[in-house]
C-alpha cells in the first residue's frame, strides 16, 4: 500500500515537500508511515526494519519539523536534534541527506559533524566559531567532547528534543555499550528518543530500558516475503562453492561475465586481503575501476566512498566497515568473497543493494568445507540462497603468474600478499560460525594458491601440516622494495641480520637449553638423594630432641560429642517450648 507524504499528520512543511519532489520520493516506505506520525506525535520509539528501507528520512524528517515548530529561536550553539551513528562512513552520509533540506531551509539551522579521523581541537574551534543546533556524531568523539573542560558541550544539550540511536545494534556490537550510557548521562531526561535497529538483541532491550520512556514498538515486515525474513524481497541471493584456487578464478570470470558498466561491492574477511586483492586485480582487469575502503585507512577512506557513489561503475573492494547503512546508489551486485565473521553481517552485507525498492543481487563465494553455511544462513537468518550457474573459469595460472610476478617486481607487495594470508586465517579461526567454519578443515595449499604466494608463511596453523605447495625457488632476501628509502633501510637491517643472526628491532627468543638424556636421567636422581637426605636428617634432629614436632590437630573424644548431642537437643526442645526459663539454667 503506497502512502503518500501528504497524508502526514500534522501537515510536513513546505521546505520538506521540496526536498521529497527533487529526491523523487513520492510516497513512503512502510518504516516512513509508522515512524514519522509517531514521532510528531512526541513519542518514544523503537523501529525494527529491513536494510536499505529508507530509515534515514524516518528520523531527519520529525527531527526538523519538531525544531521548526519551536517558538523560540535556538540559539548559536544549542542542540536541538542528535544523531549517533556506529561509524564514519553512516554519520557523513546521513550529515549529507540532512544538509539537503537544510539548504531549503529560510533560515536554516547549523549542523556539525563530529567524527573520528580529524584533531578534537578542530571540532571545539568549529563549534564555538559557527555553533551548532544539530549534532552527528560517533560515539567515541562525542563522549570525549562532552566530558571535556575546555568546551561547555553538555550545557549545550539541555534543550534537547529528539536523540537518535542509528543502526544501535551495530552500536553495541561496536562496544559502544559504556560511551552510549556516559552520553545518556549529560542528556537531559525531558526529551524524545528513536532507536533504530536491523536486528533485535537481548543488549538493546537493556539500552531501551535505559535510554527510552514507554517506548513505541515499530517491527516492520514486508507484505509477500516470508515470516522474520531479514533481506529485502526485491533482493536476489546466489551462492557459488569452488576450491580455494578457484575462488579468485571465479570473481574475475563472473565480473568479465556481467561487465564493466556494472556496480559492484565486494567484501573480504580483513583490510590486509582488500589491500593485497585491489593491487591483484587492478593488474588482472585494467579495464575495471577499482577503489577500496577498509578500516585501516584514515583520510582516503572518504574520499574513495564519494568516489564510487558518484561513479555510474566500477568494482568497490571493502570490508564489514561497509556493511551497515552506507546507502550506494545503483549496486548492481554485492560479493561476498568470504562469509562474514557474524551472521547478522551476511545480511547487512547483502544490504548494500536492492535497497528502498530496487531490484538487487548478492553473490557468496564459498569453498567446499563451508557447504553447510548454506542451510545455516537458511535457517538462521530466513534468507533463500539459489546455486549460481556454471561459467568458464579464468585460467589460474595466469593468476599465479601475475601475482608472483609482482611480488618479485616489489617487496612491498609480497609483504601485503604473506599479511593477507595470514590475516585471512587468524580472522577465520574467529568466526562466530566456527562450528561449521572450521579452520583446520581449510585447503591451505589451495587456499595459498590463489593468493600467489612464492612459498607459505610460517605461523601456527600451518606447523605439522604436510602441505604439497609449489614453492618459487628463489632468495627471498633478493626480493628489492621499489620506495628506494625502505630499500636502503632494508639492506642495512639485513648486513646487521647476517652479521649478529637478529634482525634490528626484533627480541632474540630465548631457546630453552637442551640436555642429553643420561644428564636428564642423572639430574633427576641427584634431586631424589637430596630429599632423601633431608628426610633422614629431620628424622635424626627430632630423635635427638632438637627439633620439635609439628602440632598435630586434638581429636574430638566420645565423651565431647555426647556433650554436643545433648546440647542441640535441649537447643531443640527451647525452641518448640517458649516456657524454658533460659536465665536460670546452668551453664
Amino acid at each position: 500500500m503506497n502512502i503518500n507524504w501528504t497524508s502526514v499528520e500534522p501537515r510536513l512543511s513546505d521546505f520538506v515537500f521540496e526536498v521529497l519532489k527533487e529526491l523523487s520520493f513520492e510516497t513512503m516506505t512502510p518504516v516512513q508511515a509508522a515512524v514519522i506520525p509517531l514521532l510528531l506525535k512526541n513519542k518514544d520509539v523503537v523501529a525494527e526494519a529491513v536494510t536499505g528501507s529508507g530509515k534515514t528520512l524516518a528520523f531527519i524528517i520529525p527531527l526538523l519539523e519538531r525544531m521548526y515548530r519551536r517558538e523560540e529561536k535556538w540559539k548559536h550553539l544549542e542542540i536541538g536534534g542528535l544523531v549517533i551513528s556506529p561509524t564514519r562512513e553512516l554519520a557523513l552520509q546521513t550529515s549529507e541527506v540532512l544538509e539537503k533540506f537544510l539548504c531549503r531551509m529560510e533560515n536554516r539551522y547549523q549542523q556539525a559533524l563530529l567524527i573520528g579521523g580529524t584533531k578534537v581541537s578542530e571540532d571545539i574551534e568549529r563549534l564555538n566559531g559557527c555553533g551548532a543546533n544539530i549534532i552527528i556524531a560517533t560515539p567515541g568523539r562525542l563522549e570525549d567532547l562532552l566530558t571535556r573542560g575546555d568546551i561547555s558541550l553538555h550545557l549545550s544539550v539541555k534543550s534537547l528534543e529528539l536523540l537518535v540511536l542509528d543502526e544501535a545494534d551495530r552500536l553495541l556490537e561496536l562496544g559502544f555499550e559504556k560511551s552510549l550510557n556516559t552520553i545518556l548521562e549529560y542528556l537531559p531526561k525531558q526529551r524524545r528518543t528513536s532507536l533504530f535497529s536491523a536486528t533485535q538483541t537481548r543488549q538493546l532491550e537493556l539500552l531501551v530500558r535505559a535510554g527510552l520512556r514507554n517506548p513505541v514498538i515499530v517491527a516492520v515486515k514486508q507484505q509477500g516475503a516470508e515470516v522474520n525474513v531479514a533481506t529485502p524481497k526485491e533482493l536476489i541471493n546466489f551462492y557459488k562453492i569452488c576450491s580455494p584456487a578457484m575462488k579468485l578464478s571465479f570473481l574475475i570470470s563472473f565480473l568479465k561475465q556481467e561487465g564493466p558498466h556494472k556496480k559492484y561491492i565486494v567484501f573480504f574477511l580483513t583490510c590486509a586481503c582488500v589491500e593485497y586483492f585491489f593491487i591483484l586485480l587492478k593488474e588482472l582487469l585494467p579495464q575495471y575501476i577499482f577503489y577500496e575502503i577498509h578500516g585501516k585507512m584514515k583520510k582516503t577512506r572518504h574520499k574513495s566512498l564519494r568516489a564510487f557513489k558518484n561513479s555510474d561503475s566500477g568494482v568497490l573492494l571493502c570490508t564489514d566497515v561497509m556493511e551497515r547503512g552506507i546507502d550506494i546508489p545503483d549496486v548492481d551486485w554485492v560479493i561476498q568473497y568470504d562469509p562474514p565473521t557474524s551472521v547478522s553481517a551476511f545480511v547487512h552485507r547483502c544490504g548494500r543493494t536492492a535497497r528502498i525498492g530496487n531490484i538487487g543481487s548478492a553473490l557468496t563465494i564459498l569453498m567446499p568445507n563451508e557447504d553447510a553455511y548454506i542451510n545455516f544462513i537458511q535457517r538462521n537468518q530466513k534468507v533463500v540462497l539459489i546455486e549460481f550457474q556454471d561459467l568458464e573459469f579464468y585460467n589460474p595460472a595466469t593468476i599465479t603468474e601475475t601475482a608472483r610476478k609482482l611480488q618479485l617486481e616489489d617487496r612491498a607487495t609480497f609483504d601485503r600478499a604473506n599479511v593477507a594470508f595470514v590475516s585471512f586465517i587468524r580472522a577465520y579461526t574467529k568466526h562466530d560460525s566456527n562450528f561449521i567454519l572450521r579452520v583446520n578443515d581449510i585447503d591451505f595449499a589451495s587456499l595459498a594458491k590463489s593468493y600467489g604466494l612464492l612459498r607459505l608463511p610460517k605461523m601456527p596453523e600451518l606447523k605439522g601440516k604436510s602441505l604439497e605447495f609449489d614453492t618459487l625457488d628463489i632468495d627471498i632476501n633478493s626480493i628489492q622494495y621499489k620506495d628506494k628509502q625502505k630499500e636502503a633501510s632494508r639492506i642495512k637491517k639485513l648486513k646487521i641480520f647476517r652479521e649478529t643472526g637478529v634482525w634490528p628491532g626484533m627480541k632474540m627468543k630465548k631457546k630453552k637449553q637442551t640436555v642429553p638424556w643420561s644428564l636428564s636421567i642423572q639430574a633427576r636422581q641427584e634431586r631424589k638423594d637430596r630429599r632423601k637426605k633431608k628426610r633422614e636428617y629431620r628424622e635424626k634432629k627430632i630423635n635427638e630432641g632438637k627439633t620439635k614436632t609439628k602440632k598435630k590437630r586434638k581429636k574430638i573424644t566420645d565423651e565431647q560429642w555426647k556433650e554436643l548431642e545433648e546440647n542441640i537437643a535441649f537447643l531443640k526442645r527451647v525452641k518448640k517450648n517458649k516456657d524454658v526459663d533460659i536465665e536460670n539454667l546452668e551453664l
